[in-house]
């Protein structure tokens, strides 16, 4: 594939529900450009961007794929998308780096969930936008109806650019009302037509509310619009890109990506309204001084020093580690030497290339603005800046979602634990919004990612490409015990049977405290001599790690030495160590002691009409609400406290309760008491386990 200059690429993010048809459009592209002969199907498991073997039995998207494409000497990068709201993070890394967004949507539906969020994606970033509404040739559609909903839930930004010739199974083109062309499939493909005869009236409201969007972009324009004057072609052209370009105009094209109709339209608005990567930011972007933090700036442009951000990595078990970049100035050639600027770490680049799905397309240099692969860096992640040696400079990495579901993970064979350790750390290499973690109370090695299917997906992955197969279990809850009471005991150890005797001898009292730990002493008249008190407190700190009701750790406890005795000859360090121990079990069975659990701070956003359902949950969860605040955008912000034990299964729940559209985040606030129904419950399982 040859090189081309900055103005002549669009890196484009395929964004909208899952189904609604991203990957059969790619597949359109690639058939219209004369890349592939025949279409590929989802459901046959052979599209360009589908290529992963979970991908292709489970008929969706899972990685962002990067598919080149050249049409019309330009090129244009187009990055498909997952729509299943568990690879989140594949969207987030791909709008990154993409310039323009175009959001499908399925005709048969109209606005649902996943064009919500890709509307809230782009708008956070700013980012100009078409919106393709695809299967125009299915029953029950109704265009007037698609549009008001696109309206209701988008504003005035929506203009429709084109309005469908016959609906339904006689969907057969458009009329775009731009450049007031229709285009018609005969079979094989579109041609140009004339506007039908009749369908004046339903253009004239249409086209008059772009031309409405195209003297609000100019003030030169406006005056000419209020005299009453017409537009050139150039200057609606001109206008509608201003607009779009800053977001105020979203553009609205039909098709039938099936069958092909409205891809050469879409690829015309593409590369008449989409930004080339000089476009956005002024042409710039801002990075800083790896050694200082101090601020740097670097010109979109070839002659700049070499500068890139790594937004993907592909972890192929035949290949290796692939990393996907985009050059944000400069220019990367084969067998430079360069800088990993978060690292500070220096990488070599050996074979340079362009992926389209898996295929690779070898290539000499990719310039500003382009997209590219390199397989094999050893020390770069995603999220890392490559950069110029001589010029070093690190851009703000990509802020992936926290993990809001954990699993824990057991082998299905003895023995697998390594190769477990090794393939999850290939794994997170690849999927930043996945993490793993051992958590060291309860012995678990924890998965946590977006949702069940990501978390099911890892373990296919780990199954299919490193061999290794696991269970994935609800993780163990870290309980605490702790004293409500306080108790006065004895501890004596005695032991003179043969052999040098054992004598330890101490009168504890226990209290609750604030503090982990608190250890103190009212020894009077050496009834216990200086050199065991050290012996008593270790005694009673190893004690601390096992409670007596069910082998938790115990927290918050004052002891205090006030008496005790010994024998001249045959006390020691270590019969004053287990005589504190003794003391410690009966003083504590003595004092009250209680459960502790993990209460977690919650924070839920969700759409105010699911309001009364997401209250309603956290009650049942035995939380408490402690306030909430409207977001501004029709959102709450919902902030509770609730039991962990309660909230390992909250993502799921939470995405069903509100179709997905809620989102929440959770961290460890403190211990409390766990009720005594519950309590006797867990005691009970603790000691079966043992």
């Amino acid at each position: 594939m040859k090189n081309y200059k900055v103005d002549k690429i669009r890196n484009v993010a395929l964004l909208g529900h899952g189904g609604s048809g991203k990957t059969t459009l790619t597949e359109a592209m690639l058939y219209t450009t004369g890349v592939i002969k025949r279409m590929g199907k989802v459901e046959d498991g052979n599209t360009v961007s589908d290529f992963d073997k979970e991908e292709i039995s489970r008929q969706f998207s899972i990685g962002t794929s990067v598919i080149p494409i050249e049409w019309n000497n330009s090129k244009y990068n187009i990055l498909d998308t997952p729509g299943y709201f568990d690879f989140s993070g594949e969207v987030i890394s791909a709008l990154r780096v993409a310039g323009g967004a175009i959001i499908m949507v399925d005709a048969t539906s109209g606005v649902e969930v996943g064009t919500e969020k890709a509307w809230k994606y782009t708008e956070e970033r700013k980012m100009p936008k078409i919106i393709f509404i695809n299967k125009m040739d299915k029953e029950n559609v109704n265009y007037d109806k698609l549009i008001k909903g696109l309206r209701d839930a988008f504003g005035k930004k929506i203009a429709p650019f084109a309005i469908p010739i016959g609906e339904g199974v006689d969907f057969k083109g458009f009329v775009n009302v731009v450049d007031m062309i229709g285009r018609e499939y005969n079979g094989k493909e579109c041609v140009n037509v004339d506007v039908p005869a009749g369908m004046e009236d339903k253009i004239a409201p249409i086209r008059e509310m772009l031309i409405e969007s195209v003297a609000e972009s100019d003030e030169e324009l406006l005056e000419k619009y209020f005299e009453g004057e017409e537009f050139t072609t150039e200057e609606i052209h001109e206008g509608l890109r201003k607009g779009v370009l800053a977001g105020d105009v979203v553009p609205v094209l039909v098709g039938s990506v099936v069958n092909n109709i409205g891809i050469h339209t879409l690829f015309e608005m593409t590369s008449d309204y989409m930004p080339t990567p000089k476009d956005m930011h002024n042409g710039e972007y801002e990075g800083v001084s790896p050694d200082n933090d101090e601020v740097i700036i670097r010109k979109v442009d070839e002659k700049e020093p070499f500068s890139a951000l790594v937004f993907k990595t592909i972890v192929d078990p035949f290949v290796g580690k692939i990393s996907l970049f985009k050059v944000y100035s400069g220019k990367l050639t084969k067998d430079m030497e360069v800088l990993n600027a978060n690292k500070d770490e220096k990488e070599k680049i050996g074979s340079l290339f362009m992926l389209r799905g898996k295929n690779q397309l070898e290539c000499d240099s990719i310039v500003a603005g382009d997209i590219g692969a390199i397989a094999k860096l050893q020390y770069t992640e995603t999220g890392d800046t490559l950069c110029d040696k001589s010029a070093p400079i690190k851009y703000h990495g990509i802020k992936f979602p926290e993990p809001c579901l954990f699993l824990a993970v057991e082998p299905k064979s003895k023995g697998d634990e390594e190769k477990i350790g090794t393939s999850l750390h290939r794994l997170t290499e690849e999927d930043p919004t996945f993490v793993v973690e051992r958590n060291k109370e309860t012995k678990q090695l924890l998965i946590g990612g977006q949702g069940n299917m990501q978390l099911t997906v890892i373990t296919n992955k780990m199954k299919n490409n490193f061999g290794v197969e696991v269970d994935l279990v609800d993780p163990k809850i870290a309980f605490r015990e702790t004293i409500k009471g306080t108790s006065s005991v004895q501890g004596k150890h005695k032991k003179q049977s043969g052999g040098a005797g054992q004598y330890g001898d101490v009168h504890i009292r226990f209290e609750p405290s604030t503090e982990e730990f608190e250890f103190a002493e009212e020894i009077f008249g050496g009834s216990v001599p200086k050199q065991y008190i050290p012996a008593v407190e270790k005694g009673l700190r190893e004690s601390m790690e096992k409670g007596v009701l069910a082998g938790f750790p115990v927290v918050n406890v004052k002891a205090t030495l006030f008496d005790g005795s010994y024998h001249s000859v045959d006390s020691s360090e270590m019969a004053f160590k287990i005589a504190a121990s003794l003391a410690f079990k009966k003083g504590i069975e003595k004092a009250n002691p209680v459960l502790l659990e993990p209460i977690m701070h919650v924070e839920v956003l969700i759409p105010e009409e699911y309001m009364g359902d997401i209250m309603g949950d956290m009650n049942k969860r035995r939380g408490r609400i402690l306030g909430m605040e409207p977001t501004g955008d029709g959102y709450q912000r919902v902030i509770a406290e609730a039991p962990q034990a309660e909230m390992f299964k909250y993502a799921p729940d939470l995405r069903s309760m509100t179709q997905a559209r809620g989102s929440f985040t959770m961290k460890f606030e403190r211990y409390d008491e766990v009720p005594a129904h519950l309590a006797q419950k867990i005691i009970e399982a603790a000691k079966q386990e043992d």
